[in-house]
């Protein structure tokens, strides 16, 4: 997870991420690990990673599954690790009867956004956030 924010934001530093993962990770939230096989490194390292979890869509009450992370790692981009893990995510959700996949994406991310505009995702809502320490209420 910290990875995925660096490469968007480099020069940041992401360590309270693992707080996220600390309260959120648990058997209710699946992750699932892209090994590289023909890795030359002795012990398979990661390329990707899909981690799902729960939510509750705030129109219908119903719940759905939501993408806490989808990440590939830079030199594996734009080789369909994401459609795959996107496309594997749709059918694990639609398996155990959900109807809808919801996730949150940086407006700056435009690979990402493409990626799932082209897999058929679209804007419900916009999250919207104010700084209180610029002094002005």
């Amino acid at each position: 997870m910290q990875q995925t924010y660096q490469d968007i934001f480099p020069g940041l530093i992401f360590s309270h991420l693992r707080q996220t993962v600390d309260y959120y990770l648990s058997v209710d939230t699946p992750i699932w690990w892209v090994d590289w096989v023909d890795n030359p490194e002795p012990v398979p390292s990661p390329v990707g990673c899909l981690w799902m979890g729960n939510a509750i869509d705030q129109l219908t009450g119903k719940r759905h599954t939501h993408i806490f992370l989808l990440y590939v790692a830079p030199a594996h981009r734009r080789q369909g690790i994401g459609t795959a893990l996107m496309e594997f995510a749709q059918k694990w959700s639609k398996n155990r009867g959900d109807h809808q996949i919801g996730l949150q994406v940086f407006l700056s991310n435009q690979p990402a956004l493409d990626m799932y505009r082209k897999l058929g995702f679209q804007t419900q809502s916009l999250w919207m956030v104010k700084s209180l320490d610029d002094g002005e209420t």
